[in-house]
Order: structure tokens, then sequence, then C-alpha cells
């Protein structure tokens, strides 16, 4: 009876701790410049984990609602951004400091236009060739149709086959990642995750949220039929909502397959 007294205390004591570890809490720190040693504000911090965000204080301050394990993004133009796991220390109300770097810049070749603008805008729309490989064609049932880069009956048809074509409607990249494509429901809703990625171009930040590859991003984009041009030239926002779009578009055909 002892014995079976001493197990049942200590399985309560472990189940009590795991029960702790779990619990949901806000979590306080400081960001700083690594260099300066100075705080930064309106830093973004994201809760990678669990798809909320805040930025610092004037005086680079923040408190964000995490568990431990939670991974924590700190993100702030021109500065590298740094991820970091939540801990047992600091998920017990201990102010933590992060320390951002500025990022380093290598200047690329600069390339002259062709075109001599006159600074008269009715004069320049005409100068400049307007690119038309972004051309999008609406579904009826689906979202926001589909870019085939041009109006041809060739880029008409590569849409239609990719659409009806269970192997191109993405089931091996959605079918995969199901968890993290929930993900983008939430993240549409916080506008701290907004605007900070209508700011971002690189594609880290949005991959670090949806805890998926950065190289696999154009991929999906390119399976969805957008276009190189919008691949490589929209903001994260936009990638995101182009991502989104094409998921729901997934999910409507396939359950009506």
């Amino acid at each position: 009876m002892k014995y079976f007294v001493v197990f049942l205390f200590l399985t309560l004591s472990q189940f009590c701790f795991a029960q702790k570890d779990s619990l949901v809490t806000n979590i306080k720190g400081t960001v700083i410049n690594n260099e300066t040693k100075l705080p930064l504000s309106n830093v973004h911090v994201i809760n990678a984990s669990r798809v909320k965000g805040t930025v610092t204080s004037p005086s680079g301050t923040f408190e964000i609602e995490a568990k431990v394990n939670d991974t924590i993004l700190f993100t702030y133009l021109g500065y590298e951004n740094v991820k970091v796991k939540v801990t047992n220390d600091w998920a017990k109300d201990i102010t933590t400091k992060i320390y951002l770097s500025e990022k380093t810049y290598v200047l690329e070749e600069v390339v002259v236009s062709k075109y001599n603008l006159t600074g008269y805008v009715e004069v320049d729309t005409k100068i400049i060739p307007v690119a038309s490989d972004a051309y999008r064609y609406n579904i009826s049932g689906l979202n926001l149709g589909y870019e085939a880069g041009d109006k041809s009956p060739s880029a008409v048809s590569k849409v239609l086959g990719s659409i009806f074509n269970p192997a191109d409607l993405l089931y091996n990249v959605f079918g995969k990642r199901p968890n993290e494509m929930k993900k983008l429901k939430a993240m549409k809703k916080d506008d701290t995750i907004r605007n900070l990625l209508a700011t971002k171009f690189d594609r880290v930040t949005l991959a670090t949220l949806l805890e998926i590859d950065k190289d696999d991003i154009p991929m999906i984009l390119e399976n969805c039929n957008y276009s190189e041009y919008f691949i490589k030239t929209a903001n994260d926002l936009q990638i995101m909502d182009a991502i989104s779009a094409c998921y729901e578009d997934y999910k409507i055909l396939k359950k009506n397959k």
C-alpha cells in the first residue's frame, strides 16, 4: 500500500508539471539593437505556433500569448529575423532580452532602363510596355480564378487541364500539409500579421509562419497557375492570399470529386 501511495504521488506530480508546461500564458520581453544596445520599437513579434502577433512599444517591450515550446518570430525592416523557442523559465513571468542585428547588404549591378521617360504620365504610360503575363480566368464556383499568362487558346486549355486533372490540383502539396494550411485562416484575421506581410517580399516570414520550406512557395503558386511575374513581384501578403484562395478551390474540387 505504501509503495502504491508513493507511485500515485509521483504520477500526479508528473501530470501536474505536464499540465503546467502546456498552459498558455503571456510572456514578456525587450527587443534590443545588438550593436547600439538600445531598445527597438515597432518590431513585429509573432507567435508562429499560435498565429498571433504584436509590436514592441517605444521602449522596446512586448507581451504576447504563448506556451512552452511555441516559436516566437522577431522581424524588423533592415534587421535579421530571429526565431526563439519559449522555455519554462520564460513562461514563468521572466522578462527576456532579444537582440536583433542589422542586415548586411551587397549592392547589385545597376541596370539602366532603355526607356527615356519624360515625366508626363500621359506620355510615359504609352512608352512603357504593360506586362501581359498576369491575365486571370474566373471560373464559376471557385474563388479568384487562375493566371494563365495570356488570352491565347493554349493558355485557356492549360488552365482547364490543370483544374480538372487531380494530379495538378495540388493534392501532393496541400494534402500533405493540412495543419499548415489551416493556419492561413488565422493569419488572414490577424491585422498585425497582415500589416507585417504587406512589407515583406522575401518569403522568409511567410514560410516561417506556415512552417514550410521557403522554396516550396513558388512551386505551390506554379501549381495554382500563377504567373512567374506575380510570383516574383508580389508581396508576402498577396502571396498568402493567393495560396489561401488556391487552397479553398482545392478543397471545393476535392469535395466534389
